[in-house]
């Protein structure tokens, strides 16, 4: 089944530059080693050791985008960091990259290499369109690693949604339970994001985009790669 997603007006009108790139991966073997993304992530973590990779702070084009646009819509930033900031921090502190499984790998090196906050969903647990949308009364989010546990956003609050299942909090802070990549995940859209052209231009997110395609292509017998923008707003996967 195929599944659409889509950036909402109300996003692209108070974030027009927001930008969105999708690698869609088919029938992935997530569940056997990706030897080049094991030696990319160790070489990464030699270079953390040698202090020739420092985590961006708040000052950084990259990172200060995304705390204007989480203030913006009433997060704190320091409170729920972005993804990337979040990832980068982890990583700076303790000197290793989290290993979740082969496909996350991938992407959370993309992230930390380009500074771009990056994702995934398992697209066998998506409905048929997905939005990023401000959350909205009745929302509900089933928190990463806690499915017993039910949070509500904000009103107001940007998420990823499928209908009142909200998929992320505060845009890209923290993933929901209900569409985590596992080992097991076959069908899988991983996500890579911008909030401003200044802070990310497009040719660059795209060459985030293509270097992910390109870790992830041996292991899927298919790959289909999308953008969403103001021009472009809605993708099928």
């Amino acid at each position: 089944m195929s599944v659409r997603i889509m950036l909402d007006a109300e996003v692209l009108t108070a974030f027009p530059d927001a930008q969105v790139c999708f690698v869609a991966a088919r029938n992935l073997r997530n569940g056997e080693p990706w030897p080049a993304v094991d030696a990319a992530v160790e070489q990464f973590q030699r270079d953390v050791a040698a202090g020739a990779w420092a985590a961006p702070g708040e000052e950084s084009p990259e990172i200060a985008s995304w705390h204007t646009a989480y203030r913006a819509f009433g997060t704190n930033p320091r409170r729920a960091r972005p993804s990337v900031e979040a990832l980068s921090r982890r990583v700076a502190k303790s000197g290793r990259v989290p290993r979740i499984s082969p496909a996350v790998d991938a992407y959370n090196l993309i992230s930390l290499r380009h500074r771009v906050p990056a994702g995934a969903f398992d697209l066998d647990t998506l409905g048929e369109l997905v939005t990023v949308r401000p959350a909205r009364d009745g929302d509900v989010f089933v928190p990463m690693g806690e499915p017993d546990e039910t949070e509500v956003p904000r009103a107001g609050e940007i998420v990823y949604a499928q209908d009142a299942h909200v998929l992320t909090r505060h845009w890209n802070h923290r993933d929901s339970d209900r569409t985590k990549v596992t080992s097991e995940s076959r069908n899988v859209v991983f996500i890579l994001e911008r909030v401003s052209a200044e802070a990310v231009s497009g040719e660059r997110l795209i060459a985030a985009q293509q270097e992910l395609a390109e870790s992830v292509r041996p292991f899927a017998d298919e790959l289909v790669l999308a953008t969403i923008d103001a021009d472009n707003p809605v993708a099928e996967q």
